[in-house]
């Protein structure tokens, strides 16, 4: 029988294809046990890691011929390689991503997981120089968010119907993602108990596992206890997920991409533009409860945001709103110019003066 020393040795010394060297898997429980991200989070950010592995081991990029001749990289190999990477290595890197057509948001989002990354080391006492200290985030294009029309919105919440429990529960998930604001992630994890219909209150576990209270409207609660009705002499949906709100037609839980396949079949009915996702209901709440006068900080806490600059993006779409609103209702806002009061007043050119003789 292996001692477990041997056991560890022999777990370090194994070849690197797609699996987590030791300290990346000390990164991704920290992310998991003590920053308390979702599941989803800390799979991209491990599959960030695998392929930063992957370029240092020599498998991906301008060296992989090479490293094909040569020894597969171990474990304990790639964690060296990790700890002693310097500044240059990441410009290669990121020069990979660029050969390879990333966008600049995903390459923005992998140095994110890499300065993460190696400020765990720096705490842990692995490294000491951070070798992204003068690497810069590529600039990146401000797209502003879709926002669906009020009239739109009414259009994709009425294409459900209530006559069976599956499009009443899918009538209530829509009802309820424009209604609050709040993440499709947020929308499936959702208990019996975080829901308080009588006050018009929802629990949202959010983002690292904080919780707030957010309000939903008449419509988004009778669409709820529509779906209750039918669901109580549904035999399927009584079994061990009792006390989650929105389950499948197996009683299970509903997943988030069950609810985006849902979403597009709806969109279809209702003629809509088949671009659009779960989260532009979020940006829809967000917009339309600016345009109607909410302030800022409100909306910041509604959608959870940690940061109101997260938030502020929202203000560039009800200024054009305003924009649009001016340049429809002002007399003077689309001038040429600002004509001379006298030249109204007086459209004839003044004769000139003669004295009497």
């Amino acid at each position: 029988m292996n001692s477990p020393s041997a056991s560890a040795t022999a777990t370090h010394n194994t070849p690197v294809e797609k699996s987590f060297s030791p300290l990346v898997r000390q990164f991704l429980d920290y992310l998991k046990l003590e920053r308390h991200f979702s599941d989803y989070t800390v799979k991209s950010y491990g599959a960030d890691l695998i392929q930063f592995g992957q370029f240092l081991s020599g498998t991906i990029g301008p060296n992989s011929a090479v490293a094909a001749t040569q020894p597969a990289v171990t474990e304990q190999q790639l964690d060296e390689k990790q700890v002693k990477c310097e500044p240059l290595t990441i410009r290669e890197f990121l020069a990979y991503l660029y050969a390879q057509n990333y966008t600049k948001s995903t390459t923005a989002r992998k140095l994110a997981t890499l300065r993460s990354f190696y400020k765990f080391l720096i705490r842990r006492g692995h490294v000491s120089v951070n070798p992204l200290s003068t690497i810069r985030t590529p600039k990146q294009e401000k797209r502003l968010p879709k926002c669906l029309e009020l009239e739109q919105v009414q259009k994709l919440l009425d294409a459900p119907g209530d006559a069976d429990i599956l499009s009443a529960r899918d009538k209530a998930m829509l009802e309820v993602l424009y209604s609050s604001g709040i993440r499709v992630s947020e929308l499936v994890e959702l208990d019996m108990a975080d829901l308080d219909l009588q006050e018009g209150v929802l629990r949202v576990k959010g983002k690292g596992r904080k919780d707030r209270l957010t309000p939903i409207g008449s419509q988004a609660i009778k669409a709820i206890q529509r779906y209750f009705e039918l669901r109580n002499s549904d035999s399927k949906s009584q079994g061990a997920h009792v006390n989650r709100v929105f389950l499948n037609k197996h009683g299970e839980p509903l997943s988030t991409r069950s609810v985006r396949r849902k979403l597009d079949k709806y969109l279809l009915m209702a003629g809509l533009d088949p671009g659009i996702s779960p989260h532009t209901l979020r940006h829809s709440f967000a917009t339309h409860l600016l345009n109607n006068g909410a302030d800022l900080r409100s909306v910041q806490e509604l959608l959870g945001h940690q940061s109101l600059s997260t938030t502020q993006i929202y203000t560039h779409l009800t200024t054009n709103r305003m924009k649009q609103v001016y340049d429809q209702a002002h007399p003077r806002a689309n001038e040429p110019s600002i004509p001379h009061p006298a030249t109204q007043q007086n459209q004839n050119p003044p004769q000139p003066y003669s004295k009497a003789v």
